[in-house]
C-alpha cells in the first residue's frame, strides 16, 4: 500500500466503521508515523496466521481485518468443493480481549459462503481445537489467540484437517484470496439467521468430555507409589487463560494435591496480575511462589493464556529452579523411555520428533536409548507432519514431540502442542522421583552427570523500524552472503542455509540437502561443538538467535554462550 494517509481518510469516512476504531483514527488524525503504523501495510497472514496489535487500521487486528482473513480462508475452502464446506470448521478462542467478538466475526463471515462452523460456547484451549478438527472430520479450524504475546495482542491461527497449522502453500493460496478483498466490504450473515439455517453450531461440554478422556488416555503406568509420592504437591495457575477448567481435572484424576492461585484463575484479556502472561518469565511465577512457600508444594506449573504451553518452577527451601523448555523436554523424554521400557510398552520403533533450534541433550537420551530422533523445522505443524509421515509408512512409531518454547505433546489425538498432557506427565514424573525420594532438580542433575552438561539460550532482537518485515529481510540477507571462515576466531565447521535447502562443510567443502521445507533459517555449527541457528519471527518484529552448547560444566557451558551472544548481537541489530 503506497498512500498510507488515502487508505486512514478512506477508513475514516467509512460510514459503517465501529464506534472504537472511529475514535481511534479520529485519536491520531495528523500522526504521520502512527497512521503509517496502522496503515502503510496490511498484517501479513502466514502459515501462522495473523497475529498484530489490536486497533484501526489495515495493520491491526479488527473486525474488519478478521472479516478480511476468514474470507480468504473461506475462498480456499470453497475452492476445494460442497464435501469440505459440509464437513465446515471450528472456532475457538482463548480469554483475551475481543477475542469472542473476533470468533464470532468468523464464523459469520464462513456461514456467509455457505461453510458450516463450529463454534465454541466459551474459550478453550488451543489443544482441544486441535482434537476438535479431528474428532468431527472437520476441513480445518480457527483459533482466535496470540499466545503469549502481551495484552494488546490478538491473533488468528488457522489450521487444516489434520489439525495442524497451514502449510505454506496453502498460507500463500490464503494470502492471495485476502488481497482482493476490501476488507471493509466483507459480506458476514445475521447471527440469528446462521443459528437457524443450521450453518452455526454451538458446541461445548460433550467435546470436553472426549477430549479429557483422550489426554488421561496418555496415563504412564507408574509402579506402585508411596503414600508421600501420590500426595504430590502442586500450585498451578493458568495465568487468567483457557486452563482454569479443564487443567485442574487432570490433577484431580490423578490425585495429586493441588492449590490454584486464585486471582489467576479468572480469565481476564487485561492480565491484571502478570506484566506478561508468559511461562517462560519468572516474573510470571510471583504468586505461584508466593503460594508455595505457604503450601510446601513440590512444584508450581503454569499454563498460557492458550494452554498449548506450560512452565514449571520448583522450590527446594529458599531456593527457586524455573525449568526451561529445553530442560523440561529433556526430563520428560529420559522419563518416558524409561518408564514405557520398565512397563515393557516401549514401541519396538519408537521416534521422538523436535526442531532444528531444540536441545541437543535429548537427541542424545534417545541415541543412547536405542530411540530414533528427528529434528524438523520450528513450528509444531512440522512435528505433525512427521507423525502423519510415521502411519503412513509404517516406519516408525510416535513417542513424543516438543519445542524449546515449552511445547509438548504425547499421543496421537491432536496436532498442536497441549499443555494439558504435559502437565499431566510432568505431575506423574514429580510423582516418579518423589518416590525414589529425589525431586526434578536432581534428576535433570542426574541426567548431566550422565550425558554431560548442556545449555541453549534463545535472544531476540527487536527491530525498531517503520517497516519492521524489510529490515528482518535486510539483515538476514547481509548474514548468508556474508559466510566467513570465522566468527570472533570461532572456527564455523558447517553452515546451512534452509531457504536454500544447503548444508555445506566448510572443512571439505562438501555440500548436501537439508531435506526439510524452505524457511529464512540460517544454521552454523562451530569448532566447539557449538549450535548458532538465526530466523525471523514470523509472528513478531524480532530476529532470533539460539545459542546451543555443551561442555564439562556449567561454566563451560555458559561461557561459550556468553562469547557467540557477542559475536552475533553485533550482526542482529
Amino acid at each position: 500500500m503506497t498512500d498510507f494517509n488515502a487508505e486512514y481518510e478512506r477508513w475514516l469516512g467509512f460510514y459503517e466503521l465501529d464506534g472504537r476504531l472511529k475514535a481511534e483514527l479520529i485519536a491520531v488524525h495528523g500522526n504521520e508515523d502512527e497512521i503509517r503504523s496502522r496503515f502503510g501495510c496490511d498484517l501479513v497472514f502466514g502459515t501462522g496466521g495473523l497475529r498484530g496489535l489490536m486497533g484501526a487500521g489495515t495493520n491491526r487486528m479488527n473486525i474488519y481485518t478478521v472479516r478480511r482473513a476468514s474470507r480468504g480462508f473461506g475462498n480456499y475452502i470453497v475452492n476445494l468443493g460442497q464435501e469440505a464446506m459440509d464437513r465446515g470448521i471450528v472456532i475457538a478462542y482463548d480469554c483475551r480481549n475481543n477475542g469472542k467478538r473476533f470468533a464470532l466475526e468468523t464464523a459469520l463471515t464462513m456461514c456467509a459462503l455457505g461453510i458450516h462452523v463450529r463454534l465454541f460456547d466459551a474459550l478453550r484451549p488451543t489443544p482441544e481445537l486441535s482434537f476438535a478438527i479431528r474428532d468431527f472430520g472437520a476441513i480445518g479450524g480457527v483459533n482466535i489467540t496470540a499466545s503469549h504475546n502481551p495484552k494488546e495482542y490478538n491473533g488468528y491461527k488457522a489450521y487444516f484437517e489434520d489439525g495442524a497449522q497451514l502449510s505454506g502453500d496453502q498460507a500463500d493460496f490464503i494470502l492471495g484470496e485476502m488481497q482482493k478483498v476490501d476488507p471493509l466490504q466483507v459480506e458476514i450473515m445475521p447471527e440469528q439467521q446462521a443459528r437457524e439455517s443450521g450453518l452455526l453450531e454451538i458446541i461445548g461440554e460433550e467435546t470436553d468430555r472426549r477430549y479429557l478422556d483422550r489426554v488421561l488416555a496418555e496415563r504412564l503406568p507408574l509402579p506402585e507409589l508411596k503414600p508421600e509420592a501420590k500426595r504430590l504437591s502442586i500450585v498451578y495457575t493458568p495465568f487468567h487463560g483457557t486452563g482454569y477448567r479443564l487443567v485442574p481435572e487432570i490433577f484431580r484424576a490423578l490425585g495429586a494435591n493441588v492449590s490454584f492461585v486464585e486471582e489467576q484463575m479468572v480469565p481476564d484479556g487485561d492480565f491484571p496480575t502478570l506484566k506478561s502472561p508468559n511461562p517462560e518469565e519468572k516474573e510470571g511465577f510471583t504468586l505461584g511462589l508466593e503460594l508455595a512457600r505457604k503450601t510446601g508444594a513440590d512444584l508450581i506449573i503454569a499454563t498460557d493464556p492458550d494452554a498449548d504451553r506450560v512452565g514449571v518452577a520448583a522450590l527446594t527451601g529458599d531456593t527457586v529452579t524455573l525449568f526451561t523448555g529445553n530442560q523440561m523436554a529433556a526430563l520428560l523424554v529420559d522419563f518416558l523411555i524409561t518408564v514405557e521400557k520398565e512397563a515393557g510398552i516401549l514401541p519396538a520403533h519408537p521416534a521422538v520428533v523436535s526442531t532444528i533450534v531444540s536441545s541437543k541433550l535429548p537427541k542424545k537420551i534417545c541415541q543412547q536409548n536405542g530411540v530414533a530422533y528427528f529434528e524438523v523445522l520450528t513450528g509444531f505443524k512440522y512435528i505433525g507432519e512427521m507423525m502423519e509421515r510415521f502411519k503412513e509408512e509404517g516406519t516408525y512409531e510416535y513417542l513424543f514431540g516438543f519445542e524449546e518454547s515449552y511445547g509438548y505433546l504425547k499421543g496421537d489425538y491432536a496436532r498442536d502442542k497441549d499443555s494439558l498432557v504435559a502437565s499431566m506427565l510432568i505431575a506423574q514424573m514429580a510423582m516418579y522421583y518423589k518416590n525414589k525420594n529425589k525431586n526434578l532438580v536432581q534428576a535433570l542433575e542426574i541426567l548431566y552427570k550422565k550425558y554431560g552438561y548442556f545449555e541453549e539460550e534463545t535472544v531476540s532482537f527487536k527491530i525498531e523500524a517503520v517497516m519492521p518485515q524489510q529490515r528482518m529481510d535486510e539483515i538476514m540477507a547481509n548474514l548468508r552472503g556474508n559466510i566467513p571462515a570465522a566468527m570472533g576466531g570461532k572456527r564455523i565447521v558447517e553452515f546451512r542455509d534452509y531457504q536454500k535447502h544447503l548444508i555445506r562443510s566448510l572443512e571439505t567443502g562438501e555440500e548436501r540437502e537439508t531435506g526439510l521445507p524452505t524457511s529464512n533459517v540460517l544454521y552454523f555449527i562451530f569448532e566447539d561443538g557449538t549450535h548458532v541457528v538465526v530466523r525471523p519471527s514470523g509472528t513478531e518484529p524480532k530476529v532470533k538467535a539460539y545459542f546451543l552448547t555443551s561442555g564439562e560444566n556449567r561454566f563451560d557451558c555458559r561461557s561459550k554462550i556468553e562469547a557467540y551472544e557477542v559475536i552475533f548481537g553485533e550482526l542482529l541489530h
